[in-house]
């Protein structure tokens, strides 16, 4: 997302985002030990959010082992941390204004895995600047990983952040491309390296926990029509956790919600395979000599 020539009061929200999740995510990749419930971690997460910015851009996610993505825990989820590879993925919003990054918490012995995202999100970061093709920045990533012995997850990539809208372009792959979209001072990007010791693909596992608003339209059953409003009311565009929703029977609503086209699904996301995968993400902005990190 372009913000063009920069606008200083943008930025500052984009800033503050940062800082704020830079701070709650080290907070809650701290409390990430054996006996811990995922519950925990999320909702230590997004009170923290929640006191100290506008609201969460999206449910914290807790991908553990082969997870990907878009694992959230469920209202009475009681899943405890073992030797897990856990990654958390975490969205602040001031104003609308997004910041999201992610980190991996080994408790896996797996070390090396951790850092083949790390590396890779350092050495895209060192590729960015005006003209920079996203394609490029992807090979730089693949490099790194590969270099590892290990694969990049090659159906994920980085994206743009707007306004209300947590994933838009340019894309970012997390390998190399001969066409790419080239980067102006002022887009908005997260690139996030996702590493595996698998082959390199996820696919939706059969776990629902996260929702969006796709199209507002009239709803005649009333306890989805409650849920709606909610929705509409407190979350806008953004991503929201089913555990969010207070209503008798909510699950219900949300899978009515989500046949009638109202709202968008996210299943978790898992390597093909069934092998670990670690990631690595910050949200910076493209300047005219590089780019500012927002959630360093």
């Amino acid at each position: 997302m372009s913000i063009g020539p920069l606008d200083d009061e943008t930025v500052e929200k984009y800033r503050e985002a940062g800082q704020i999740l830079r701070q709650v995510l080290d907070e809650a990749a701290e409390m990430v030990e054996p006996g811990v419930t995922h519950l925990e971690v999320a909702e230590y997460s997004e009170d923290r959010i929640y006191e100290l910015a506008d609201g969460c851009a999206f449910p914290t996610n807790i991908s553990v082992n082969e997870e990907a993505s878009h694992a959230s825990p469920g209202r009475d989820d009681d899943t405890e941390f073992g030797e897990d590879m856990v990654c958390l993925d975490c969205g602040v919003h001031v104003d609308g204004y997004i910041a999201d990054a992610a980190v991996t918490v080994d408790l896996s012995g797996n070390a090396e895995l951790k850092e083949a995202a790390e590396e890779a999100l350092d050495a895209a970061l060192d590729a960015v600047e005006p003209g920079a093709q996203t394609g490029a920045i992807g090979a730089e990533i693949e490099d790194v990983i590969r270099g590892y012995g290990y694969t990049p997850v090659l159906n994920l990539s980085g994206h743009g952040v707007a306004r209300w809208d947590a994933h838009t372009g340019p894309n970012v792959p997390n390998r190399g491309a001969e066409r790419g979209v080239e980067l102006e001072v002022g887009d908005v990007v997260a690139i996030e390296p996702f590493a595996t010791t698998g082959s390199g693909k996820v696919t939706e596992g059969s776990k629902e926990e996260i929702y969006s608003l796709e199209r507002d339209r009239s709803v005649r059953n009333r306890s989805a029509r409650k849920v709606l409003d909610q929705v509409k009311d407190e979350y806008k565009t953004l991503p929201f956790a089913s555990r969010w929703i207070d209503a008798p029977r909510a699950d219900i609503a949300l899978q009515r919600l989500k046949q009638q086209g109202v709202l968008h699904g996210y299943p978790v996301l898992k390597e093909d395979d069934g092998e670990l995968v670690s990631q690595a993400e910050h949200t910076i902005v493209v300047t005219e000599d590089g780019c500012e990190i927002l959630t360093e």
